[in-house]
């Protein structure tokens, strides 16, 4: 039986050995175990930062000392290959971070949504960060807009929940997705994410919180954010298996 794995983050790296270089964090070494290969194959999707070649460089080296083979889909200027073909035979597909927005409308036009559906009902672990958390969800807040956040509400919905990113480091994002979800903009519950946390989702079931590093970022955290006749709620996760008590609304 196939495990649908989803790794929704604000993180997923730490700081490198040198000056504008990253390594894996711990959330992203788990998920490489879980790929259960010695080597497992990487690919790398950066469509929402327009496949800035230096974010693949940075990103290349960061799995290849971490003992992955690494690939990527390109959309820019055309598709490096045929989306399906090339995301089914990775054993984890990594998304990055930037415009949202972009990335949903290019992913549409190229049927790279269609391609990640298929690899996640083939097991393939599916991961990203910040546009590339929010992307698995029904929607978020984001800056793909400006610097003013806005809703993104088009986004695959893999996830039947809202997501919100960067929820510690940028003002804006938790009254506005408090604020979206109680006004029904949003999906009625959603979780999000401090940066260096991440959620795992088994199918559409969140099962545990993690974190790039809990000695370096011991007070970051993910929540539960939903809606029902007394308000908006928010309840914190903290790093471990999630409490399904925790996630339900007192009658």
């Amino acid at each position: 039986m196939v495990t649908k794995l989803i790794l929704a983050t604000s993180g997923g790296f730490i700081p490198g050995p040198i000056q504008q270089s990253v390594r894996i964090g711990d959330m992203l070494t788990d998920a490489l175990a879980l790929t259960g290969k010695t080597r497992p194959r990487v690919c790398l999707v950066l469509t929402a930062s327009g496949d800035d070649i230096s974010y693949y460089a940075m990103l290349y080296e960061a799995f290849n000392a971490a003992g992955c083979d690494v690939t990527e889909l390109k959309l820019f200027p055309q598709p490096s290959a045929d989306p399906e073909e090339r995301l089914t035979t990775c054993d984890l597909v990594w998304v990055g971070g930037g415009s949202v927005a972009n990335l949903l409308e290019l992913w549409r036009l190229h049927k790279v949504d269609v391609g990640m559906r298929a690899a996640w009902e083939q097991g393939v672990i599916l991961g990203g960060v910040s546009a590339g958390s929010i992307c698995w969800h029904t929607g978020g807040t984001t800056d793909s807009y400006g610097p003013t956040l806005q809703p993104a509400t088009n986004a695959l919905g893999f996830l039947p929940y809202a997501n919100g990113v960067h929820y510690d480091s940028e003002a804006q994002r938790r009254p506005l997705l408090q604020e979206l979800v109680g006004d029904g903009i949003l999906s009625s519950e959603a979780f999000a994410t401090d940066d260096h946390v991440g959620i795992w989702y088994e199918g559409e079931t969140p099962v545990s919180v993690v974190s790039d590093s809990t000695s370096k970022w011991p007070k970051a955290r993910a929540y539960f954010v939903s809606t029902g006749a007394d308000g908006v709620r928010e309840v914190e996760l903290p790093i471990g298996l999630v409490n399904e008590k925790s996630l339900l609304r007192p009658a």
